[in-house]
């Protein structure tokens, strides 16, 4: 496991810390429905890049167009159609209700990573 990898890892638990943080704690109208999915974006980033360690420039993208993905099978009831209903850790995990708010949401989280990588690759990435 190379460096850039174990500070992936690090990054990632002290994001998910975080999303447990507000999940369990926050229950307010702003930090926990709409940080908490601009922070989700930034989760599956870093967790991504454990395991692929090196620059790919469309990785946000590809994860932006995954969120939606998700979302939009909220809208036609996936949990309910795959038989998860009951199953409270799936539905958590996939959802059970659709918000474009959320998608503006994953929007912003992915800009944010956009954004950090030029930032890094301009002075940082040698």
């Amino acid at each position: 496991m190379n460096k850039k990898s174990v500070i992936y890892i690090a990054i990632t638990i002290i994001l998910l810390a975080i999303e447990v943080f507000i999940a369990l704690f926050i229950h307010d109208r702003f930090i926990r429905p709409y940080v908490g999915d601009v922070l989700v974006m930034m989760v599956m980033y870093t967790f991504v890049r454990i395991f692929v360690p090196e620059k790919i420039k469309m990785l946000p993208w590809v994860l932006f167009a995954f969120a939606v993905i998700v979302e939009v099978a909220q809208y036609f009831r996936i949990v309910e159609l795959l038989g998860f209903v009951e199953n409270s850790f799936f539905s958590v995990l996939i959802g059970s209700v659709f918000d474009i708010k959320d998608i503006v949401c994953y929007a912003i989280g992915t800009m944010l990573i956009v954004i950090g990588q030029k930032i890094y690759n301009r002075y940082y990435s040698k």
